[in-house]
């Protein structure tokens, strides 16, 4: 039986086949002519990370993320911000980075509008023009606390914001408050307080012991949008941080008699000065974390004063006669010692600056600028350096000090200062870079508070008078000492319509 051959297929005969074949050949096409034409399309801006949020002085930069590579020089000429905010520019590949010169004025809305910008690529005789783009951003509510210390806010924290003319009591009337520190939202306040039925008089002004105080938070009812979500941003905490006035309980005194505290300037981190019931002598710092037990730091031997450093890491502690520099983290490098200073008053917001006092043999006190490029002393004095803040430039030192007055009777004249750090690094002698802003009362308990944004001092002015039953009493105005860029340009204090203690800015 004969065979017969097989049938030779058609090459492409199917119609899905040559469909298929001429879509192919279509997108080929399609995507030679854009390789060789090249994207017509308008440049534009995809992302700004500022973008109807709430900025703070911690927020220095903010980032444009554009469609395509953009020529820089036309981006400068026409990027515009309303009202202005000086800085300069850096770019990494489509991201220009805006970084801010000065950190923007609290209170205020801003602007940004770009036009007629360019992108890089040249085709022939043409530049793409950008789409326009405006975006909107504000910055933080000029927004400051205090302890009032007349009738229903006395004891109590009291909170008031400045842009918006709003005051508000925080704590409730059974807590007789001691001191507080602000969380880097702003939307909670952390502070020790002790039962004000405890107290040892009736007076609504007598202080609690302070053995019997707690530590406490509070809810402030400000939510900031800021540009980056934060560990310190309370979503799961038991209670609404858009609600003021809700207080947690953080820390107990059923064991421990709880005194000096401090917390970390991202929020995460509490250390407490505590001494045990049991033994008197038994005081050491304790760590405090969200969701891990308190711990103590075991110390070879006794430490006085502390404060957290500015990148949260470390703990500067006085310790004999000198500072020792602890790690807080575990697995972080090992202690140092300074021996050559006696406290510490301020650091840089960047922790690249400390300001440092060292106890001189004369019975003077000298105050030094220290980096890591080494050591200045920038002021000597035969009275005493209370409290000082680098300005967030880090171009001015504001100094709360005391001049010893002449006479028999041994008597101290606060006053404000600032300090130009850099003639200060220049200068052949300590002084040369010293400024008098304003003279104060005689009256060594004065609490200075620099807003964050660097354009005010916050102070207040304690009156101490003896009242029945021996109890002491403190009262006084709270005053707002405007600065200039200038510090040799001195400008008049205003008086604030509030009568309280311990004012502090909110960051």
């Amino acid at each position: 039986m004969m065979q017969m051959p097989a049938p030779v297929p058609r090459r492409f005969g199917h119609p899905l086949d040559r469909l298929a074949l001429a879509l192919i050949a279509a997108l080929v096409l399609v995507i030679g002519v854009l390789l060789f034409v090249g994207d017509r399309g308008a440049p534009k801006v995809r992302e700004f990370s500022w973008q109807d949020r709430e900025v703070g002085a911690v927020d220095t930069a903010f980032v444009l993320n554009f469609s395509r590579p953009m020529d820089h020089d036309s981006v400068a000429q026409n990027l515009k911000i309303t009202p202005a905010l000086p800085g300069r520019i850096s770019w990494a590949g489509r991201r220009m980075v805006y970084t801010l010169n000065f950190p923007a004025p609290y209170g205020e809305g801003f602007q940004v509008q770009l036009q007629e910008a360019q992108d890089r690529f040249q085709q022939g005789t043409y530049h793409a023009k950008m789409q326009p783009f405006s975006a909107t951003f504000r910055t933080r509510d000029r927004v400051f606390a205090y302890l009032g210390t007349e009738g229903e806010e006395a004891g109590r924290i009291v909170l008031y914001n400045l842009t918006k003319e709003e005051k508000r009591l925080l704590t409730p009337s059974n807590l007789m408050v001691f001191d507080f520190k602000p969380y880097p939202l702003a939307d909670r306040i952390l502070f020790s307080a002790g039962d004000r039925a405890t107290a040892t008089s009736p007076s609504p002004n007598s202080p609690v012991p302070l053995v019997e105080q707690k530590l406490y938070t509070v809810t402030t009812g400000l939510r900031v949008n800021a540009p980056v979500a934060s560990d310190s941003q309370s979503s799961d905490l038991p209670y609404s941080p858009g609600d003021a006035g809700q207080v947690l309980e953080v820390l107990d005194n059923q064991d421990y008699q709880n005194l000096k505290f401090d917390l970390s300037p991202d929020g995460r981190t509490i250390v407490v000065q505590r001494v045990s019931r049991k033994n008197q002598g038994q005081s050491e710092p304790w760590v405090l974390r969200s969701g891990q037990a308190p711990a103590p730091i075991k110390l070879e031997q006794p430490g006085g004063d502390f404060l957290i450093t500015a990148d949260s890491q470390s703990l500067i502690l006085t310790q004999g006669e000198g500072l020792s520099v602890l790690p807080l983290q575990e697995g972080a490098e090992a202690p140092s010692f300074l021996p050559k200073f006696g406290n510490v008053l301020g650091l840089a917001r960047d922790n690249t600056a400390a300001a440092m006092v060292k106890f001189n043999k004369n019975y003077t006190r000298s105050l030094f600028l220290v980096t890591s490029q080494g050591e200045k002393e920038i002021l000597q004095t035969t009275g005493s350096i209370l409290s000082a803040a680098f300005d967030p430039t880090k171009q001015l030192l504001y100094c709360l000090l005391t001049e010893l007055l002449p006479g028999e009777t041994y008597q101290e004249q606060p006053y404000l200062a600032a300090i130009d750090l850099k003639a200060a690094q220049t200068a052949a002698n300590p002084n040369e870079a010293l400024y008098p802003l304003l003279k104060l009362p005689n009256q060594r308990e004065v609490k200075v508070s620099l807003a964050p944004d660097g354009v005010a001092l916050l102070f207040d002015q304690p009156v101490t008078s003896n009242a029945q039953e021996g109890q002491t009493v403190q009262a006084g105005p709270l005053w707002l000492l405007p600065l200039a860029s200038d510090p040799k340009q001195a400008l008049e204090p205003q008086a604030l319509p509030f009568t309280g203690i311990r004012p502090q800015w909110l960051p």
